[in-house]
């Protein structure tokens, strides 16, 4: 089996396709633009691998991705591809509309065509997987979990370029027939993950004794699922799922920023003991614009009908990751300088500074 995975390069694009190739007799087509979130030497060592093939290329671009399609004939595709960070859909949505909504207009329309050019139990097999997040079904008040019913209310342009690619997707399989399957995660973690998230940025500004900055109050909830445990998921819902379906990834495990900025910090008191303690690093700035309070998934409806569920516990993921960071400075290094470390991205006034001149 040949599987296109576009977003390979990127943060779950990698453990998905090492997932692939380690426990699946895959072989797999990695499609990826390489933008800033894409650390090259993350696949470094899968370049000698002979089942592995990097295709560097934009989604949005239609004959590459038909040309890709064509020259590889894959068995089915695993979109990642996306623009996924939220302060910096605040400063700029533009690139999430083009590679989010645009760029998934154009996968599913050559993914299409290619598909009608199938025969058989080629075409019956085929799955198109639209890995999608928690995000857009908005946000939770303290209680209750999001279904796979929910309905969509995005609220940051990230959420909402997202939201409209599984829109696509599904429109997709429900008028061209398209065999279509959508999940939705929630926040993901673990090694290889870009500086300007949460987790690593906060791991990484206390490792350079910077502000470990903690938004509003802290007590924004999220669910947290570790990064090989989607990618398992993942590989899960594309061979198991029905055309048409949809499936929560949850990972059982919610938490405040808060908590997980200060069990950061007792992680590296342990691993990092002559900076200790790190907590004197926390520091409270202002809060996100449309800061979402809460997200939890229902994901018990991938656990009956596919029988997965995460093996991972939050805080022996969480320890992990900070020792992983901690032994891979070489791989984050220049990512950390690149992306200037520790500046803060979308704050309100900086979008409105630049509406301003722009008028």
């Amino acid at each position: 089996m040949k599987i296109l995975v576009t977003g390979g390069s990127g943060f779950i694009g990698q453990a998905v396709v090492r997932h692939l190739l380690n426990n699946a007799e895959a072989q797999v087509v990695n499609l990826d633009k390489m933008t800033y979130a894409a650390v090259p030497s993350t696949l470094d060592d899968l370049l000698g691998e002979s089942r592995y093939y990097l295709e560097r290329a934009d989604v949005s671009d239609k004959k590459t991705v038909r040309r890709i399609l064509t020259k590889h004939n894959p068995d089915g595709i695993i979109h990642l591809a996306a623009e996924s960070h939220v302060d910096r859909s605040i400063d700029g949505p533009e690139n999430f509309i083009e590679t989010n909504i645009n760029g998934t207009f154009i996968l599913l329309n050559e993914a299409l065509r290619f598909w009608r050019t199938l025969q058989g139990k080629k075409q019956t097999l085929f799955r198109f997987l639209q890995v999608s997040t928690d995000e857009v079904y908005g946000s939770l008040g303290p209680v209750g979990l999001f279904t796979e019913d929910s309905r969509y209310k995005p609220n940051s342009p990230y959420a909402a370029s997202k939201a409209s690619a599984d829109h696509l997707a599904r429109a997709w399989h429900h008028t061209f027939g398209l065999p279509v399957v959508v999940s939705n995660a929630s926040n993901n973690y673990g090694p290889y993950q870009h500086p300007e998230k949460l987790i690593p940025r906060s791991i990484l500004n206390a490792f350079h004794g910077k502000p470990i900055e903690v938004y509003g109050d802290g007590q924004n909830v999220r669910d947290w699922l570790f990064v090989e445990d989607h990618a398992a998921a993942i590989t899960t819902i594309f061979a198991d799922a029905k055309p048409g379906d949809t499936y929560n990834v949850g990972g059982f495990a919610e938490h405040s920023n808060l908590d997980v900025v200060h069990t950061i910090c007792k992680s590296l008191d342990i691993l990092r003991p002559k900076n200790a303690p790190h907590d004197r690093l926390v520091t409270f700035v202002d809060d996100r614009p449309g800061h979402d309070f809460r997200y939890a998934l229902d994901a018990t409806q991938l656990e009956q009908k596919l029988g997965f569920r995460p093996a991972t516990d939050f805080s022996i993921g969480l320890y992990h990751t900070v020792q992983w960071y901690l032994e891979n400075e070489t791989w984050w290094n220049s990512v950390w300088n690149s992306s200037k470390g520790s500046q803060r991205l979308g704050q309100a006034s900086d979008v409105q500074k630049k509406l301003q001149i722009r008028a």
